[in-house]
Formats: structure tokens, C-alpha cells, sequence
């Protein structure tokens, strides 16, 4: 594919810098079916030093979507190797090609009644190796909500050509490549993790057995202070594996239509203690809340809950319950399409149950639904994601809205909702805060405002020791740099390897802020 009817749709269709100088824009496209026609793209490739770039759907949104980080780079969209090679409901894992989609690995399961669930993203079009491959997340259980921790076994053609297969698979005729995931020797599996050493042509994953039964409630604290509590014992119940992901809220937002409050939790320092204890007071309120998932046989979905209720009431003078639903799996379509309960739940009800779906689209036009800073000034065409990694406390979290806050009120952009912004807890043993702006082709000069914050916040969350997790291509020199122990180590260390295994630095030059020798110039950091 080389015409630009073609070629335009592997553009970063939510780019801050669409239309500019900085745009990464890729000159063609190949489409293989097959590991040896890849093998073939790649030994061309070595062979004239053209450099590719590797995507499995391209559905990357936010992040870049199907776009290089070098312009000129020759996309291998791998697409079209799409089967579902295994999936074993005993063990519980999946094995399958990079262009596989969640929608496919759903279809497959449940046009053959398998009892197994797949933990997946928004939207649900995006591929299973694709989004674990950079560190993509879920919303069930702890521990398949990190897709590329839940994988277990890659295949991998590197660039001279051949093909290599890590853990138990690098042993012919293995009987549990997706049972073992370590093998014997070094693990390199993580290098192809937001890397360019290889492009991946299977995976597997774990798949949640499916559940009993599912149970939500809702747990709410009086004070401000309390939160710090409030996520002590949440961590405990997480790392218990006795709920799923804990969704945090504050009864607080129903105030942000009022001019004083919003005043108040965007003020230069943050807000003190006591005044937001007050306005919680004065309004009737608690100031957080938690509404936590259950998930297993019925008897103990419910012992859990009634375990938590105990154990945040002893811990939390005040605290308060509300029960939710108990209903057993697999849910109906209106009990997927409809969450009831005695409280609004913040869970996306179809990701909760392992169902991908397209629903996060409804969010274009206004808030994406991340916690944080959202621009919602004229039409959202999409949005830049910067949602840094800090620490599971709710210190932490403190902390955060006063930084984030601060720093937004150096641009002339909508404001940041800063002493009630929550974390997420996608990954299970850390917290990210999200400042998620809105980006429009049709409105350069906002982006370009937009991208002048992203860079700014960048270096101050580093600063406080905060780094990003993931970050499209545009960014990603910017926030490898700023992983800079003793003196880039890391990043040298990253490069040196690419020099020894991509001699020709045709893989993804730039992918991960690591750049191989021949284009080492082209970093922008």
C-alpha cells in the first residue's frame, strides 16, 4: 500500500501535532498473511536498511495509534494473521496471532461455550498481543488486568529473519509453552514489551476461569484524612485476591456545577483539610468512595463482602455501606447494558465481564471518563493520554492533585478538578492519575497547547518521582528520558542490545525512546 488514500489511515489519527513538521508519517504499508511472509519483509528490509514498524490492528488510540515513531518507516500491519490457534478451558489460556482482535478471542469462546473469560481494554477492536505488548490494562481480577504479565510464551521472528519462540516453546515439540511461561536461561520476553527487537507472530495469555457469580458495593468515608485509610485496607483486599478492581469515587462531584466549590478544590496549594471536611459537611456528603467487585462462587462473593464491611467500619470511624447487586454469570444482555444497584456505579459493566465493546466511543465529544484533567472546550475529535505511575497511598494521591493542579494552572486551558481527582487502580499494586486533554485536527493552536502541558507535565511528575507508563510515539524520546539513573544506563543498556541484535536498525527505530545507532540523531528529547 503506497498511495495516500492508503497510506493516511496509519497516521496517529489523534496526534497533537497532526498537520506539522513533528508528525511521524510512514510512507507505505505491507499486510502479511503468514510468519514466512514477515520473515521475508524483514530479510528485504536488512537487506536495504528500510526501517519498519510492526502493529497488530493499529487501534492504538491515544497512544499513536498505527503511526512510526520515524517518518518513512514502512508499516507491517499484521492484521490479516488472525486465527485463534488454541484455547484450552482446562488450563485456561489462549495462543493467538498478533491480528486477532478481543472481539474475535470473545466470539471464539463463546461459539463453543468454553468457560473462560478474556480480561479486556477500550475499545474492545484492539488485539490481545497489540495492547499487552505496550503495557495495555484490563478490569477484572489483579492479576489478568496486566495483559502482558497474564502472557505466557511469544513467538518472535527477530531481524536477520528467523524465528524464535521464548519459554518452554524454545523446546521442539513442547506440551506446555502456555503453562510455563520462563523456560530455562534468561527470559527475553520483556525486551519486545514496548521494545523493537522483534515482531511478535504469536502469544499467549492466561484467561480467567469464569466465575459463579458477581457482587458490588459501595463503601463511603466521612473525611478527607480518611482516604489514606480508605486505600490501606482496599490494598489489602486486592493483594488478598479477595476483590477485583477497586473503583474510587467521591460523592464530592455532584458540587462541581457550584462556582465556590470548584474555587476551592482549584485553588493555588490545594484546598485545606478542614475546609473540605467542610463542604462535605455543610452539603451532607462523604468525601470518598470505593465500590469494590466480587468474583467466584456465590457463598463467597457475599462472606467477602460482608468481611469488608466489617473491616471498613472497624477501620474508618463513619464509614458506611450500600449493597450492590448479586448476580450470576454469565450476566444477561440487560443486566450487561444496565447496572442497577442502590448506588451509580462507576464500572463499564462490559469490561467487568471479560465482554469487549465499542462503548467508550460514546465518550468523543466530552469526557473520556478518566479521572483528571479533561478539556472539554468545542468538539473532541480525541484525546493525548499522560496517566503517570505513583505510589498505591493515598498520600500519594494528595500530593498528585496539588502538582497536577499547580501545574495546570500554567496554561490557559480548562481547569483540572484537582483536590477530588481519584486514581485509578488498573495495575494491581500502583495508582496512575490521569490527565487526559482533548486534541482536534480542525484547532491547531489548541493543540499545540495542549502538547506544550503534555511535555510540561512530563518533567514535573518526574521530578516528583512520578514516570509514565505508556505514551505515543510523539512523547516517548521525552519520557525515556526522563528514566535517567545514573546517567541513562538503562536507555544505553537498551541500545546496546538493539546494535547487537539489529545491526541495521530496520525494527521500530525509536519505539520505547530507544533508538538503534544509524538514527540515533533523530532522537528529540
Amino acid at each position: 500500500m503506497t498511495n495516500d488514500d492508503e497510506v493516511n489511515p496509519y497516521r496517529d489519527t489523534f496526534s497533537t501535532v497532526w498537520g506539522t513538521s513533528d508528525e511521524r508519517i510512514p510512507s507505505a504499508a505491507v499486510s502479511p498473511t503468514t510468519v514466512e511472509q514477515v520473515q521475508a519483509i524483514v530479510r528485504a528490509a536488512g537487506r536495504y536498511k528500510i526501517p519498519l514498524f510492526p502493529i497488530s490492528t493499529g487501534k492504538n488510540f491515544a497512544y499513536g495509534g498505527p503511526s512510526p515513531n520515524l517518518s518513512g518507516s514502512v508499516i507491517v500491519d499484521l492484521k490479516r494473521m488472525n486465527k485463534v490457534l488454541e484455547v484450552d478451558e482446562g488450563r485456561h489460556f489462549a495462543l493467538v496471532e498478533p491480528g486477532v482482535s478481543y472481539f474475535d478471542l470473545y466470539r471464539y469462546i463463546q461459539d463453543r461455550g468454553l468457560k473462560v473469560w478474556i480480561d479486556c481494554p477500550d475499545p474492545g477492536w484492539g488485539s490481545p498481543v497489540g495492547n499487552s505488548l505496550d503495557h495495555g490494562i484490563g478490569y477484572t481480577m489483579g492479576y489478568f488486568r496486566d495483559h502482558f504479565g497474564a502472557h505466557c510464551g511469544m513467538e518472535v521472528v527477530l531481524a536477520n529473519g528467523e524465528v524464535m519462540r521464548t519459554g518452554m516453546g524454545a523446546l521442539p515439540n513442547a506440551k506446555s509453552w502456555q503453562d510455563f511461561k520462563y523456560g530455562y536461561g534468561p527470559d527475553p520476553s520483556g525486551l519486545f514489551a514496548q521494545g523493537n527487537y522483534g515482531i511478535v507472530t504469536k502469544m499467549g495469555f492466561r484467561l480467567m476461569p469464569q466465575p459463579e457469580y458477581y457482587r458490588t458495593g459501595l463503601i463511603t468515608v466521612p473525611k478527607r484524612q480518611d482516604f489514606i485509610q480508605l486505600v490501606k485496607t482496599v490494598n489489602y483486599m486486592s493483594d488478598s485476591s479477595l476483590i477485583g478492581e477497586p473503583l474510587y469515587g467521591t460523592p464530592l462531584q455532584s458540587l462541581m456545577a457550584n462556582t465556590a466549590f470548584r474555587e476551592l478544590i482549584d485553588k493555588p496549594g490545594g484546598p485545606s483539610d478542614a475546609e473540605m471536611d467542610q463542604a462535605a459537611s455543610d452539603n451532607h456528603l462523604h468525601s470518598w468512595s470505593v465500590e469494590l467487585q466480587f468474583y467466584g462462587p456465590e457463598k463467597t462473593c457475599l462472606a467477602n463482602w460482608e468481611y469488608a464491611k466489617d473491616r471498613f467500619a472497624q477501620d474508618i470511624p463513619g464509614a458506611k455501606s450500600v449493597e450492590g447487586e448479586n448476580l450470576k454469570v454469565p450476566l444477561t444482555a440487560e443486566q450487561l447494558h444496565s447496572a442497577g444497584g442502590d448506588f451509580p456505579s462507576l464500572s463499564r459493566r462490559n469490561t467487568t465481564q471479560g465482554v469487549p465493546s465499542l462503548g467508550i466511543w460514546k465518550t468523543i465529544g466530552r469526557s473520556p471518563g478518566f479521572p483528571g484533567f479533561v478539556n472539554t472546550e468545542g468538539p473532541m475529535e480525541g484525546h493525548a493520554g499522560f496517566i503517570p505511575i505513583i505510589p498505591r497511598t493515598g498520600e500519594a494521591v494528595f500530593e498528585a492533585q496539588r502538582v497536577f493542579g499547580d501545574t495546570m494552572r500554567e496554561f490557559d486551558l480548562p481547569r483540572f478538578g484537582s483536590a477530588i481527582g481519584t486514581p485509578v487502580n488498573w495495575y494491581q499494586f500502583a495508582f496512575q492519575m490521569g490527565f487526559v486533554p482533548s486534541t482536534s485536527r480542525d484547532n491547531p493552536a489548541h493543540n499545540a497547547k495542549v502538547d506544550k502541558a503534555l511535555r510540561r507535565m512530563t518533567e514535573v511528575c518526574a521530578e516528583h518521582g512520578w514516570g509514565d507508563y505508556r505514551s505515543p510515539p510523539v512523547y516517548q524520546d521525552l519520557v525515556a528520558d526522563v528514566y535517567s539513573f545514573n546517567n541513562h544506563v538503562l536507555r544505553r543498556f537498551n541500545e546496546m542490545l538493539k546494535d547487537a541484535v539489529d545491526p541495521n536498525g530496520i525494527l521500530a527505530p525509536g519505539r520505547g525512546g530507544v533508538w538503534p545507532q544509524r538514527f540515533r540523531g533523530m532522537r528529540k528529547a
